[in-house]
């Protein structure tokens, strides 16, 4: 079982979340680290050593960067890659809305281009749906389907060209999910070509508030 961590709450809110997570690091392909909707303005003390305490446990760290579907200015966002490098030496960074269109695609690659140009060794590209051919070549991890478990756990088509591509470099994150059709719900991933996954039981304003309960699950 491969997952992907966000969690998206302070470590001074839910202390015992950030626990078990360094503590099942193990598990999880990457962790999300979002302190602020981003790195924020200055370096947070409690997401400085939930950060080192992850690393030691051996878990790959991504900082979360807004693209806001190609209308962030490009310099603004690579600041906040070089941010989130300096204050907690993340792994790679985890791009968000990002765009899905074929119109879209030149950009989204140069700016993927210039992000590992500044070291990130991992790149994830949230679109949230299958966006089109080609962005999957960019990234490490393309979430190909954002949203809730009502709407996952209904009809599901992926487009031909995914089968191009080996299953770990899809992911699927899944909120609303019941906790106990949380393993359902990984299952359901791996049988829809995504060998990476993150159901969580929270629901909206911020699901990713809770931490999964794949966690401590014996087989996902």
């Amino acid at each position: 079982m491969s997952l992907l961590v966000p969690l998206y709450v302070h470590p001074a809110e839910d202390p015992g979340a950030w626990h078990r997570l360094i503590t099942a690091a193990a598990r999880t392909y990457a962790v999300v680290l979002n302190p602020a909707s981003g790195p924020g303005t200055a370096p947070d003390p409690a997401f400085t050593s939930v950060a080192r305490a992850l690393h030691a446990a051996g878990a790959r760290l991504l900082g979360y960067v807004d693209t806001d579907y190609g209308v962030r200015d490009r310099d603004r966002i690579t600041e906040e890659v070089r941010r989130h490098q300096s204050w907690y030496a993340v792994d790679g960074c985890f791009l968000d809305r990002v765009t899905a269109t074929r119109e879209g695609l030149p950009a989204c690659r140069r700016l993927v281009r210039e992000i590992r140009r500044l070291g990130a060794a991992t790149v994830v590209l949230n679109p949230g749906v299958h966006p089109a051919p080609g962005y999957a070549r960019l990234a490490d991890l393309t979430i190909t389907f954002e949203g809730h478990w009502s709407t996952y756990a209904g009809a599901f088509t992926r487009p031909a060209w995914t089968g191009r591509h080996p299953p770990d470099r899809f992911c699927h994150l899944v909120h609303g999910v019941p906790e106990a059709l949380v393993p359902l719900a990984v299952r359901t991933a791996h049988e829809r070509g995504a060998a990476v996954c993150g159901p969580v039981t929270g629901e909206p304003p911020n699901p990713w508030a809770q931490l999964t309960p794949a966690l401590s699950g014996e087989d996902g």
